[in-house]
């Protein structure tokens, strides 16, 4: 690194430091991508989950390490997509979109990578297909996710066979 130069994650902490945000919200989040540009939106999302910081969404994405993670990340999303519609935000309705398209695609991704380990697989593939569920009918969403869950469908890696 060139001297004078900080990192993304030097610059991330001097403005947490100075800024002192209680959470991450629509203006901080646009603000740092803003003053740390051209930082990519997943690794200042990373970086800013690391913090521990409260963070609204749709800033904060599609979490997908858990179902449980998953099913509150698209639920959450949800609100806002619907809130959005409503208004007639549609640059906020597509961001919310672009999230779950760009989740649905890492865990496909996952689900079909031969170094996946197989039950990874089967979990990231379960996983890629609610979100296909949201993004068919993001309304339906709530009622399909009990009912999938009611059917059995694998929980955190536990085994169960996929419906």
């Amino acid at each position: 690194m060139a001297p004078g130069h900080k990192s993304i994650k030097r610059q991330l902490r001097d403005y947490l430091e100075s800024a002192k945000p209680a959470s991450i919200t629509e203006a901080v989040w646009r603000d740092l991508l803003f003053r740390l540009a051209p930082v990519s939106e997943s690794y200042l999302r990373e970086l800013l989950r690391n913090t521990g910081l409260p963070f609204d969404q749709p800033y904060a994405g599609v979490r997908q390490h858990t179902f449980e993670e998953l099913e509150q990340s698209l639920r959450d999303l949800l609100m806002v997509y619907t809130t959005a519609n409503a208004a007639l935000d549609r640059d906020r309705a597509r961001y919310c979109r672009r999230q779950v398209i760009a989740a649905k695609d890492r865990a496909k991704f996952l689900g079909h990578n031969p170094r996946t380990a197989p039950g990874k697989r089967a979990e990231k593939e379960e996983m890629a297909l609610w979100m296909l569920v949201w993004l068919e009918n993001p309304e339906v969403f709530p009622a399909w996710v009990e009912a999938r869950k009611r059917s059995g469908m694998p929980v955190d890696g536990q085994d169960a066979d996929l419906p």
